[in-house]
Formats: structure tokens, sequence, C-alpha cells
């Protein structure tokens, strides 16, 4: 009795001044999982994820957006919006210290979207979650009660095929994958469809493709898309979208403004390009 007495007092005792909570609550969603992942950097990978969250958002969709690059880019490219300070980080979560994605949400001033916000710390959990058991599904766990709570939730995975990318197509549902018109982008979406492939045939997850995205497209530079479009039409013709991403100074204001494009230039090229992917990927995900 004595023994049990102890336990019970040092259960009370290690929840003192502990601010996860004893349960967290359901909502009556179940969202859509959308990774946006590029194997090649700067290819607008994070515009992409940014302008897809808040779009819908905009459209009356309650969105989260998961920024799993380290970088934190997503949170650079709407730090005008943020409101308030977060409860906590996205390696806490998925290193256990915290139950869910959803205690870490945060609010921003765009209607209907959240945030989790950058983590510098992911790149040193990364190596950590490689030695735990199911590594490859821990953000799936932490996102069982963040996907009730969203109609959509899009995740910016980092530039790599390591643990975190691997982590979030395994939480996903459908895959976005941008691609500027050069050679080594192009060997980038290689790599990534082999990599769905994989998860295909070792750990059964079939990954719904919304598609390519031909992002930083300049018809201007007609020997390169000469180049490059008969090769990502032959790969990929059937998952190629037709919308194209133009080269447009307004999207690179909009994130040093900390801006969705849609409130920074609605009227501007690479604004209207982006509604025209809203409306052009609305179908697969029921929307």
């Amino acid at each position: 009795m004595a023994s049990l007495l102890s336990q019970s007092l040092r259960r009370i005792v290690s929840t003192v001044g502990n601010d996860r909570p004893t349960s967290i609550a359901k909502g009556y969603r179940n969202a859509r999982i959308v990774s946006v992942c590029a194997r090649k950097g700067g290819v607008g990978k994070t515009t992409t994820a940014v302008n897809l969250a808040a779009g819908y958002a905009l459209r009356g969709k309650s969105v989260l957006l998961v920024d799993m690059d380290a970088q934190g880019h997503c949170t650079t490219a709407l730090s005008s919006e943020l409101r308030g300070m977060a409860a906590g980080s996205l390696s806490e979560v998925l290193l256990g210290r915290r139950r869910d994605v959803q205690e870490i949400a945060l609010r921003t001033s765009v209607p209907n979207l959240y945030i989790t916000v950058g983590d510098k710390e992911l790149s040193s959990a990364e190596g950590v979650m490689a030695g735990k058991i199911g590594k490859e599904f821990l953000l799936r766990k932490c996102l069982k009660v963040a996907r009730t709570h969203y109609d959509l939730i899009v995740i910016d995975c980092p530039p790599t095929l390591g643990n975190l990318t691997i982590n979030a197509l395994m939480a996903s549902d459908y895959l976005l994958v941008p691609c500027d018109m050069s050679v080594l982008a192009l060997e980038g979406v290689d790599d990534i469809f082999e990599t769905v492939e994989t998860l295909s045939d070792t750990l059964n997850h079939d990954l719904g493709i919304l598609g390519v995205l031909r992002t930083r497209y300049d018809s201007r530079n007609k020997s390169v898309n000469e180049c490059v479009e008969p090769a990502l039409a032959s790969r990929y013709g059937r998952t190629l979208l037709d919308t194209r991403i133009p080269v447009n100074t307004r999207l690179a204001q909009a994130q040093a403004a900390g801006k969705p494009i849609a409130r920074f230039d609605e009227a501007c090229r690479g604004a209207v390009a982006y509604d025209e992917l809203l409306d052009e990927v609305a179908g697969s995900l029921g929307f």
C-alpha cells in the first residue's frame, strides 16, 4: 500500500507545472493531409505550401500549415500574420514530449489558418527519431487529434529524403511536387517518386498524387522549356498539372513582407496562378 501511495504521489508531483493537458479534445473534421515535397531547394516548395494553405483558408476551409523544414521558411513567409506565441515546438511533439500537433498550433491573422512555427531543433530531432521503433509513423500518430480539427493539413517538407520527409509522406494522403524548369529539379522529382514507390512496397502506404507543379516558369526562356517540358510530360504526363507558377517578383516581395500572396497582391500573376492551382486540385481533395 505504501508503495502504491508513493507511486501515485510521484505521478501527481510530476504533473505540477507541466503544461501538457491530460487529454486533448477531438474535433469533428477529418483533414486531408498534403505533403509539399521537393528534392531540390529554390524551386518554390515553401511558396507553394504557404499559398496552398492560405488560399484554401481564405476560401473558408480550416487549415493547418506544418512547418517541418528546420529552416523555418513557412514561418518567415507568414511572419506578419502570426498571433501570440506557440505553446511548444514540433520536435517536442515528435520526440514524445507533447502528445499531439494540435497542442502547438498557432493562430494566424489569416482567417481559418493555423501554423506550427519554425523549429531549428528539428535537425537534431531527426537523428533521435532514427533510433525509435516505428520511426516512420511518429508524425502520423501525432496528428490523430489535429486532423479532427481541420479540413486540410499542409506539410512543408525539408528538401531532403530523410526521416522528417518520410514521416511527412507516411502521415499524408496526398503529395504535391513543385518542380522548376531545370534538369536538376527534374532529377529530384525522380528521387521523390522512387521513394513513394518504396513506401508503397515496404510499408503498404499508397500515397495519392495531387500532381507535379511547374514553378518559376518563364515563358521567354524557350530553350530551357523545350528541354525540360518534354521530359516532364513523358515521365509524369498523367500527374503533370496544367497550372504553371510564373517567375514573379511579387511572390518574393510577399515572402519578404511575411504575407501570403493573396493578401499581398491578389491581382498579380503569381496570385492568379496559385488561385488556378487551388481550382485544379480542389476536386482531388474533395473541396
